[in-house]
């Protein structure tokens, strides 16, 4: 063959499927630059939402988002993959079989992902339910022999500058009802945190604005201190790294507070932190009393309204730097 027919030379290709929500990509980052390391040569390829795009991008370990989701928590149906299979494939989604099989569909030379009994041609190692979120995927891969560590999850420093530098950032939202804390608990908070002269913020998601616009109104806070709608990601992402703290449920929130390494204060129910909690240290504190109940609930779940804003206060206090405010 000479030259001038010689086809040209194709980077491998490494597909990861994570297509779930912010929090989850986020509490993958350990994984996903462990795979960076481990194949530097690969195109990395990470099939999530596509909103999720400016977060894979600052992780430093991905090359391209291929748009995929489902409704809920669920597998998609499908991937919009062309060309050759992948190189690598890794299930970084849930145990399968669904997510399986949607990847084996595409033919990849290597698949990594956990074993499961309904599809036993994968050769994994086994899935532990209660396994913290970002300890789960790095044993995944330490079982191929990758190296990952769990503590590699901090992203760099915004560009863009804060909206609110300094403030208080409460966020009432969450994935489900059953994580959702009420309202005029959190405005409680609020009326306490701004007599002691701190500012307070704010936020939730694209369809949160009637959620975030009722605890603004309880607590009296500004328009200018309220950002719902769903904040771009950039500023988002600086208002939580140039925050006081961050006062949230179980949600994408606290996961991108411990990112930037921002004193938070998470309140868990029905799902226990130690499945999807912050890592151990002074700048974070989960509040939990339990037991574990259903993560779908259409309610407040009970544990969660164990919680008090006495006991969030209490927290608060015990953050770094801000004791006797």
């Amino acid at each position: 063959m000479t030259p001038d027919t010689a086809p040209e030379p194709t980077t491998p290709r490494l597909l990861v499927l994570r297509a779930l929500g912010l929090g989850d990509l986020l509490a993958g980052v350990p994984a996903l630059r462990a795979l960076r390391r481990a194949y530097p040569n690969h195109e990395l390829v990470l099939a999530a939402p596509a909103e999720l795009e400016p977060v894979a991008e600052v992780t430093g370990a991905v090359d391209r988002l291929l748009p995929a989701s489902a409704p809920g928590r669920g597998v998609p149906r499908s991937l919009d993959w062309s060309g050759p299979p992948p190189d690598v494939a890794v299930d970084l989604h849930g145990n399968g079989p669904p997510s399986h099989r949607l990847l084996m569909a595409l033919r990849p030379l290597k698949l990594l992902a956990f074993a499961h009994p309904d599809t036993p041609e994968i050769d994994g190692p086994p899935w532990y339910a209660e396994e913290h979120e970002r300890d789960r995927w790095c044993r995944l891969l330490q079982a191929y022999g990758i190296d990952a560590d769990p503590g590699d999850l901090h992203l760099p420093r915004p560009r863009t500058a804060s909206p609110a530098p300094g403030a208080v950032v409460l966020h009432p939202g969450a994935g489900s009802p059953a994580r959702c804390w009420p309202v005029e608990r959190y405005a409680a908070v609020a009326d306490r945190l701004c007599a002691r002269g701190l500012r307070v913020v704010v936020t939730g998601g694209a369809d949160e604005s009637d959620l975030v616009a009722r605890l603004a109104k309880q607590a009296g806070l500004p328009d200018t201190d309220v950002f719902g709608g769903g904040l771009p990601f950039g500023r988002l992402s600086a208002l939580v790294a140039d925050a006081y703290a961050v006062i949230s449920g179980d949600t994408g929130i606290a996961h991108l507070a411990v990112a930037h390494a921002t004193c938070s204060v998470t309140l868990f129910g029905p799902v226990a932190p130690s499945r999807w909690g912050p890592p151990a240290g002074p700048r974070h504190r989960a509040l939990w009393y339990g037991p574990e109940g259903d993560p779908h609930g259409r309610r407040p779940d009970p544990a969660l309204l164990r919680i008090t804003p006495d006991d969030v206060l209490r927290a608060v206090d015990e953050l770094p730097g801000t004791r006797n405010l």
